[in-house]
């Protein structure tokens, strides 16, 4: 299916949305710093990112507008993962070039059908 980058430095929420993804077919890869997403970003082509806010060596937020200033990465989808729930942390999140935002704690079915609404709206 689907080639999808995910970035979070709890290692048991990459577990967890790891293997529910791996179970619906898509091909996952696995980051834990703003850093080493940013550079599998560019490495691995994914088709979608999922992205903690809260990250060592650059945020979510960071690795966010680097990729909306990369001509190259600017079209790859993200989903914010993040525990940051105020009114004013989504807005900023989507100020940053987010195309959706999940709040922690979250229903991995939830986050399974959100990333699948994600990956058909970029298909079309």
């Amino acid at each position: 299916m689907s080639r999808i980058l995910i970035a979070d430095d709890d290692r048991d929420i990459c577990e967890l949305v790891s293997f529910k993804l791996a179970a619906l077919g898509h091909h996952v890869i696995v980051e834990h710093d703003g850093e080493g997403a940013l550079a599998a970003a560019r490495t691995e082509s994914p088709e979608l990112i999922v992205l903690d806010w809260m990250m060592p060596r650059l945020t979510g937020l960071e690795v966010c507008v680097a990729l909306q200033t990369d001509p190259a990465l600017a079209r790859i989808p993200v989903i914010l993962l993040t525990a940051r729930a105020q009114d004013a942390d989504i807005q900023r999140g989507f100020n940053a070039g987010a195309n959706d935002y999940i709040v922690k704690p979250f229903s991995p079915r939830v986050l399974a059908s959100r990333v699948h609404a994600m990956l058909a709206r970029v298909s079309h």
